[in-house]
């Protein structure tokens, strides 16, 4: 799908207007508010933050510096990823990934673009708040936000809804931020979105140790594939979760799939 000259929509590419080079100037200078300098840090990472909590995309040459990326440049393309919350969507889960004033460790499976990130800002919303149809008060909860998409946070502020008792870690490293919410800000449950490496493994290992309940999620389209990867492995022979859901597109996105309990999860193993 494109965009011809005269702002009509067309499914035929070679009718759409070419972009060119100064245009995308123009428009990087207008993101970024004509201080390419300040969103520096942003750009190594592929992406801005805007108001509204959308995520601006950019591709470019890399500039190394000592072998580590240090920004973009010469950007060649641009994708607007809009976000959005559905409040509510968590309604027919968090029944099932909480007991009275306990919240279970929960992963949620997902392929890409499938609600899991939608799913899991609901769910701290409503664990933050609380919910009176469940008799539960809310909790703290801290939220590491690696790449600035569950809270949307613009200038310290976050452009969605996540709960009147989360502290939100925005652009942190996921392993380290999980420690320094642990240590400085005292919550009841940390969440995460896609975890996988093995600093993530150890720093949710640490927060069992220390009593904090995860709520997290990866990619992938069922448990057995998730088997397959060395580290979540480990959490799964651990027994870290006792809630797995699983979402697909099947029906549409979000379409909730499966939700294992304990029992389910043992008699799988």
């Amino acid at each position: 799908m494109s965009i011809t000259k005269q702002k009509r929509i067309t499914f035929h590419l070679e009718e759409g207007d070419v972009i060119t080079k100064e245009d995308l100037e123009r428009t990087i200078q207008v993101l970024s508010q004509n201080s390419l300098y300040a969103w520096e840090d942003e750009f190594k990472n592929g992406y801005i933050t805007i108001p509204g909590g959308h995520r601006i995309g950019f591709v470019g040459r890399g500039v190394l510096e000592q072998g580590n990326l240090k920004t973009l440049k010469d950007i060649s393309g641009i994708n607007y990823r809009i976000g959005r919350q559905i409040l509510g969507c968590a309604d027919e889960v968090v029944p099932y990934i909480m007991k009275k004033d306990q919240v279970y460790h929960t992963l949620i499976i997902s392929p890409p673009q499938c609600g899991k990130t939608t799913l899991l800002r609901d769910i701290v919303r409503q664990l933050s708040d609380g919910i009176p149809a469940q008799n539960f008060a809310g909790v703290n909860v801290g939220l590491i936000d690696e790449r600035s998409e569950i809270a949307g946070m613009y200038q310290g502020e976050p452009q969605f809804q996540i709960g009147m008792r989360t502290d939100v870690l925005d652009a942190c490293p996921k392993a380290q931020g999980m420690m320094m919410l642990i240590r400085s800000m005292s919550p009841r449950v940390l969440a995460t979105d896609e975890v996988g490496k093995n600093e993530d493994v150890e720093a949710m290992y640490q927060a069992l140790q220390a009593g904090v309940t995860v709520i997290t999620t990866v990619h992938g389209n069922s448990l057995e594939e998730i088997k397959e990867r060395p580290n979540m492995q480990t959490l799964l022979n651990w027994h870290f979760f006792d809630r797995i859901i699983i979402l697909s597109r099947r029906k549409g996105v979000g379409t909730l799939e499966k939700i294992l309990d304990e029992n389910a999860l043992e008699r799988m193993r």
